[in-house]
């Protein structure tokens, strides 16, 4: 008799509560973890037919541990937290969910471009300060407001998340244009995309979506800062935190070469308390959300549902969103 197929979900809490998993359609043992320890990963996974990770880490040492293991489901898009040429090796598909998020991230995207845009941040501490009673009048006018309208929304990769904020930038009246891989020159009859650093010199709001890669490992560093510095433009990253240095972020904003900036993601998450990213918040045109752009409740049962057709399909031997 064959045994049934043992499915292992290291990070379960990773989803809502209120997200439900939909039934697999086979014989097979589910073992859920709320969380996984770096160190908890290999006794875990070493029987395994099936593992499902959101963000736990699976590297070469602990695929030579598992060798009955022969999908890796990831619950997310990006990749960048499994071996994947270890995995090619043993022959070990690894699945992942996309274009899922397309509402929810341009959505958080744009709620950081306004909050930053008209400094909604700003102003509401500066009532809970008591400056509008200090001001004696029905307003007063210590941040800046600028409209959308007429600005021009650089962003860093074209994909379907790319695309969707490109839309919605489009409906606000912006000007958009996508940036060319860094030495990249520009394209014969494809006006709006543009050689990288063009596209920094000219946006007035940068955001950042494409994946993290050795290629763009700190793609922003301070000569690219120095580049943004003349238009002080907005700064958003809701796609990985290794994207951007860190240390050359915090010297643009305390320099006042960005106009601002709203982060979603960083590097580790979550920061230490001491985190260059968490001591920025200090600054009122700073905005640090903790991971959440994809998390709206449509989104995550979206992911929910593509993760268990990803496994059915690769049971009944035609596995989709292969990597």
């Amino acid at each position: 008799m064959t045994p049934p197929i043992r499915i292992v979900f290291l990070d379960r809490d990773t989803l809502a509560d209120s997200v439900t998993l939909k039934a697999i359609p086979f014989e097979h043992e589910l073992f859920v973890f709320a969380r996984t320890s770096p160190e908890q990963v290999a006794e875990r996974i070493a029987a395994a037919d099936i593992v499902i990770t959101n963000k736990v880490a699976l590297r070469r040492e602990h695929l030579a541990q598992a060798p009955h293991l022969r999908l890796i489901a990831i619950a997310a898009t990006g990749s960048d937290n499994i071996d994947l040429a270890a995995a090619r090796e043993q022959g070990i598909t690894v699945s992942n969910i996309r274009d899922y998020a397309v509402r929810s991230v341009p959505e958080h995207v744009f709620a950081l471009i306004f909050a930053l845009r008209r400094n909604i941040t700003a102003y509401r501490q500066s009532v809970r300060d008591g400056r509008w009673q200090q001001s004696g009048q029905f307003c007063y006018f210590d941040y800046p407001i600028r409209d959308l309208a007429g600005s021009t929304l650089g962003l860093i990769g074209s994909g379907s998340l790319g695309q969707a904020v490109a839309a919605l930038g489009r409906a606000l009246g912006m000007k958009v244009v996508f940036a060319q891989r860094r030495g990249q020159a520009q394209a014969a009859g494809e006006p709006d995309r543009l050689p990288f650093e063009q596209v920094l010199a000219q946006a007035d709001i940068l955001s950042l979506h494409c994946p993290l890669t050795p290629d763009t490992q700190h793609l922003l560093g301070l000569e690219e800062f120095r580049l943004m510095a003349p238009r002080r433009p907005l700064l958003i990253n809701t796609a990985r935190g290794g994207l951007i240095d860190n240390q050359a972020l915090e010297q643009a904003l305390r320099q006042g070469w960005l106009g601002g900036a709203g982060l979603d993601v960083c590097v580790p998450e979550p920061p230490p308390a001491d985190h260059i990213l968490m001591r920025l918040l200090e600054l009122p045109n700073y905005i640090l959300t903790p991971h959440i752009a994809w998390a709206s409740e449509q989104s995550m049962q979206a992911l929910a549902d593509q993760l268990i057709d990803n496994i059915a399909a690769f049971h009944d031997g035609v596995p989709r969103n292969v990597l």
